[in-house]
């Protein structure tokens, strides 16, 4: 077994589950006792990133955070604080909507810090990319809240390419992180490198080239869905999620781990140093992700494969 130090940008936790339900107006003590049981299993687990959206949870998940910071002095600089914008969820009549206009990427960043009760987010994400998005707008919003100090690094979501490489050119800072979803069951970005040349391939929709472009321009791969819903880890729904579930397990048990870990790994094995999100608000699922935080990924080649393929349910092309 080999065992290093924790690694706090090798795992995120995923704040979207806390903060009670989506539709009540507020919070109580229950979900305020529920966000610190999840915080305080992330940080055992060696998880000092903390990923948040300001939708999340209609904006409670980033309040309820605010109010486990204010009760842990010294917190705040043990961690780093993650949280994007840019989408706008349904109200009354209106439907749900894109919106990376500069005046209300700077609100909602001010909203963010108002909630999350900190004068500085460590690293902003674009959630979705907005098609009417004027590039030079947002730049402009991003380096002033980055001339303001209110924001310390940028990054993109669920972003192809090609949109990052377009936006990029009008910033004076790197974008450091693509977070997009990426898990042994939802495979599209992993599919789209060996279709190529086949009649399947016209059926994988993942801009083909993002991981390739990611990896060499430094921007950091962050998958969210990692833990693929416990798809692999308890929760199988098909035979064929069954199978391979089986082997996760027989391979948790070889390597002295969980099966959580396994899954994990899985992501972190590729080359292109995917981080991977855990999402879940259960402490015990959290602590069980931790050999994925202070452990190297110890996937052989034929096992990251025997995984893939049983996931796949069928051959490689």
């Amino acid at each position: 077994m080999t065992t290093t130090r924790p690694d706090g940008e090798r795992l995120l936790y995923g704040c979207m589950g806390l903060g009670g339900d989506w539709d009540s107006e507020g919070y109580g003590p229950a979900d305020i006792a529920a966000a610190e049981a999840a915080v305080g299993a992330a940080l055992d687990a060696g998880i000092t990133v903390f990923d948040h959206a300001d939708i999340y949870r209609r904006g409670k998940a980033e309040a309820v955070f605010g109010e486990v910071l204010s009760r842990a002095p010294g917190l705040r600089e043990r961690i780093t604080v993650q949280t994007k914008c840019g989408i706008r969820l349904a109200e009354g009549d209106r439907p749900g909507i894109y919106d990376l206009r500069g005046s209300s990427i700077v609100r909602r960043v001010e909203e963010s810090l108002t909630r999350l009760r900190t004068d500085v987010i460590d690293v902003l994400l674009l959630h979705r990319p907005d098609p009417l998005a004027d590039p030079a707008d947002v730049a402009e919003a991003l380096m002033s809240l980055h001339r303001q100090g209110l924001v310390r690094a940028f990054g993109v979501s669920n972003t192809g390419a090609a949109q990052i490489e377009d936006l990029q050119a009008y910033l004076d800072v790197p974008l450091v992180a693509n977070q997009l979803e990426m898990s042994l069951a939802q495979r599209d970005w992993l599919e789209a490198g060996v279709l190529v040349n086949t009649p399947a391939a016209a059926g994988n929709g993942f801009p083909f080239g993002t991981v390739e472009y990611c990896r060499r321009n430094g921007v950091r791969l962050q998958a969210w869905g990692a833990l693929a819903q416990g798809r692999f880890t308890g929760r199988q729904q098909s035979e064929q999620e069954r199978r391979t579930a089986r082997l996760v397990a027989e391979l948790a048990e070889a390597k002295g781990t969980t099966p959580e870990t396994v899954v994990l790994w899985w992501l972190q094995r590729h080359p292109a140093r995917i981080a991977p999100v855990v999402g879940s608000a259960n402490p015990d699922r959290i602590r069980a992700c931790r050999d994925a935080a202070v452990r190297e990924p110890e996937l052989g080649h034929e096992e990251w494969y025997a995984l893939w393929l049983a996931a796949r349910g069928e051959p490689l092309p």
